[in-house]
């Protein structure tokens, strides 16, 4: 008999960021936005270094997908459009996040462009009733999408769903969108500040002070005709799960939260591999040293380093103790006892980037929060459980309509 600690464990790549990402995708095909045979098919041979092949399955797996949109649009098949549109801006998502691995960033901006088509010509083919909006936000605005679910009544809840950090709005479609709306919450996803459109169209960059960008967002949707103002709730996936929690200690007004898992420490996913002396040099504040050092080791692996610029870039720092730095400001150790939202967060098995950071975020906030525990033994485990999306939809929102008194 297969231990439950062992499912899974061969994986579907030799590469653990490719087997990762596999699953992923995989799991986004619970709520349309990928289909299992046409990944397994693409990704098929794919050896664990072969970055190019990587990334060219992905794209041309998006070229097909959204070819066959087009041409079920032309003949207004629009529902069978808008399905190979939004899978396939799924598949462009996970080329764009590829090409980190590539000799060269040529291709990030025309993959990403077909990424948003086939995104746009989903929201222009699907039947659920979809809109672009622009969120005013400090002398400009941001990208956004309002979804509005066919629940009677004049007013409806809203689920705001914050990404990650590399995250697509078909990933996220997946993960938050479709499950609210059917269960007749109205929904909104966005890109903020360095993420997808406002870092590769607009060059924006991230920002730890999320209650800037999140505070702004709830007053576009509490201005929004048909929203319950009492009942407007935040999910945040990934890297979401230091964002969402940094807001709720400054924006008191959501009536609840979930974070997809907690996170307390941002920095912890960069720093836990460098070696001891490397981080005693960050300590000391010895950052030339330390950008000696880094570029010494690099040098040897040029794979990395293209990653690190590429995971980099949205920080908009310079060197790489200035990245560190920077990276290390996006911590809510010292707010998120002003949480007073009540929060819902889950706790994956084998959790690969935060780990234990779910608990230590329960524990600064013992009187608003919820941990649930996801397993091996339910198929559930790694970060963001990306194979149990179903099981994880069912949790989250039984648990959102309780607290909203909609159970």
């Amino acid at each position: 008999m297969v231990k439950a600690s062992e499912t899974f464990v061969s994986g579907f790549s030799a590469n653990p960021d490719y087997d990762f990402e596999i699953r992923c995708v995989l799991g986004l095909a619970y709520a349309g936005a990928s289909d299992t045979g046409e990944v397994l098919a693409a990704v098929s041979g794919i050896g664990k270094n072969e970055h190019e092949k990587w990334f060219a399955a992905w794209d041309a797996l998006g070229d097909r997908i959204a070819a066959i949109g087009d041409a079920s649009s032309d003949a207004s098949h629009d529902e069978s459009a808008a399905s190979a549109y939004l899978r396939a801006s799924a598949y462009y998502g996970v080329a764009v996040n590829a090409v980190s691995a590539l000799d060269s960033t040529d291709q990030l901006l025309p993959t990403f462009t077909k990424q948003r088509r086939a995104w746009e010509r989903f929201i222009g083919t699907t039947s659920v009733d979809a809109r672009s909006v622009e969120i005013p936000y400090e002398g400009t605005t941001l990208p956004g999408y309002y979804f509005r679910s066919t629940a009677p009544g004049d007013t409806h809840p809203v689920l705001v769903a914050v990404n990650g950090s590399d995250g697509s709005l078909a990933a996220l479609w997946s993960s938050a969108v479709s499950g609210a709306l059917a269960r007749g919450y109205d929904a909104l996803v966005f890109d903020g500040p360095g993420q997808q459109s406002m870092l590769f169209e607009r060059n924006t960059t991230f920002r730890p002070d999320w209650e800037a960008v999140l505070t702004p967002v709830l007053d576009f949707v509490l201005g929004h005709a048909g929203v319950d103002a009492d009942r407007v709730a935040v999910y945040g996936i990934s890297q979401a799960g230091y964002w969402v929690p940094r807001a709720l200690a400054f924006e008191h007004r959501f009536a609840a939260a979930i974070v997809d898992p907690g996170v307390v420490d941002v920095s912890t996913s960069w720093t836990t591999h460098l070696p001891n002396g490397l981080l005693k040099l960050l300590d000391e504040k010895e950052n030339t040293k330390f950008d000696r050092e880094m570029a010494l080791g690099l040098k040897l692996s040029p794979g990395t380093a293209r990653t690190w610029n590429f995971r980099a870039r949205p920080y908009g720092s310079g060197g790489y103790a200035e990245t560190i730095e920077a990276v290390r400001a996006y911590t809510v150790v010292d707010e998120a006892t002003a949480i007073t939202t009540p929060l819902l967060i889950t706790e994956p098995e084998d959790e690969q980037f935060w780990p234990g950071q779910s608990q230590e975020l329960a524990a600064l906030t013992p009187s608003v929060s919820t941990v649930v525990k996801f397993t091996a033994a339910e198929g559930a485990n790694y970060h963001c459980q990306p194979l149990a999306r179903a099981l994880t939809e069912q949790r989250m929102f039984d648990w959102l309509d309780a607290i909203l008194n909609r159970a």
